[in-house]
């Protein structure tokens, strides 16, 4: 029974669930084994009790699971089931390293945690990937109200001088009697994803594994509406808090395709932000910075799948992508400044409103007084 329900594959040991149902449980659990459970590709790692396995197909629904043979484990046990399994090793989550793939952010480790979920505890889950449960409960703090006022005069005098790094930022501040230190500003420019536009070492920094793509534009014409779009985001301030904004604007019409807010730099957001953009059209070309946001497998293989061509700025070349820095400076000028939202209910209403005018009503001089919507629409 034992040889046909474990099979070896490169040194993982995979359990047939179809007949496991059928063991007394006591002998899963003298196996002492971990199975592993696959969950929006996350993996997490489930002890199997007394009761785990009496019905068939009550808790799993996979037919393959994989065993992980555990850390404690007598060798007299060892001997015994040597048929069965293989040593995969002295580390306690040696499967690959997949311990050591976990997000590194305490942010992302809580988002990983399912509280609903009707077989592990929160408890158990956060001994699985390494988070304190004290951590998880605890809710974050946030800036204090005197860094966001010091992060609102960063956006503005980054609208002003963005070649300013943050030697240059922090310098300005002093002079406004802000006695900051260099390593403060640096933290916060970093947190608002702000750097100085001239190139330069360690600027926009792809993920290792992500595939950077040649900018495409240099020498081009735009010369009609959907031969290339463009995306990038931009920090929000508020009253109380801030968010990040992500915006799809067409090259040629300045016309606003579709934007997103989200209060984390992750790469959600903008996938959803080029969601709403494609169910408007399709462009020739799209092009982006070389954040990791834009160079992820999910953004690039969603442009690629429906034949886009990818286009990629050069690091720390901000005026590759110059339409959208434009459109940045517009909205906080024209709105965000000027508005000062208190919350993030305020913005959205807010900024719903201001790019309804930005597309249908603000005439552009660089469109010949036209509107957005005309040029992209009536072209």
């Amino acid at each position: 029974m034992e040889n046909h329900l474990c099979q070896q594959r490169e040194g993982i040991i995979h359990l047939n669930l179809n007949s496991a149902w059928r063991l007394r449980p006591h002998k899963i659990t003298k196996l002492s084994a971990k199975l592993l459970v696959a969950t929006m590709c996350i993996q997490l790692w489930l002890t199997v009790g007394a009761s785990s396995l009496k019905k068939k197909g009550q808790i799993f629904s996979s037919q393959r699971l994989l065993v992980l043979l555990p850390l404690r484990k007598s060798k007299k046990e060892g001997e015994k089931k040597q048929n069965c399994t293989s040593k995969l090793g002295d580390s306690k989550w040696n499967l690959s390293g997949l311990k050591k793939n976990l997000p590194n952010s305490i942010e992302k480790k809580r988002l990983i945690i399912d509280p609903a979920h009707a077989q592990i505890s929160i408890r158990r889950q956060c001994e699985l990937i390494g988070l304190n449960r004290a951590t998880y409960y605890l809710k974050p703090a946030g800036e204090s109200p005197y860094n966001l006022m010091l992060m609102e005069l960063i956006d503005k005098q980054y609208m002003e001088t963005p070649f300013y790094g943050y030697l240059k930022i922090t310098a300005w501040l002093r002079r406004q009697n802000h006695l900051v230190n260099k390593k403060r500003v640096a933290r916060l420019m970093q947190l608002m994803g702000l750097q100085a536009v001239f190139p330069g070492r360690k600027t926009t920094i792809p993920a290792k594994e992500h595939k950077i793509y040649p900018y495409l534009l240099r020498g081009v014409s735009i010369t009609r509406p959907n031969q290339v779009w463009s995306t990038d985001i931009t920090y929000i301030p508020m009253v109380k808090g801030f968010m990040y904004l992500a915006a799809v604007i067409d090259w040629y019409s300045r016309y606003v395709l579709s934007w997103t807010l989200s209060n984390t730099l992750d790469s959600a957001f903008c996938l959803e932000a080029l969601e709403q953009a494609l169910q408007r059209g399709t462009p020739e070309i799209f092009n982006t910075d070389q954040g990791a946001q834009f160079t992820a497998h999910a953004f690039t293989s969603r442009l690629t799948a429906v034949n886009i061509r990818i286009s990629m700025d050069g690091r720390g070349r901000a005026l590759d992508n110059i339409f959208v820095e434009r459109l940045w400076r517009t909205v906080k000028y024209e709105d965000i400044y000027l508005k000062n939202y208190e919350n993030v209910p305020a913005l959205i209403v807010g900024l719903n409103r201001y790019f309804a005018f930005y597309n249908e009503d603000r005439l552009h001089q660089h469109l010949g007084y036209n509107t957005p919507k005309e040029v992209h629409f009536d072209y």
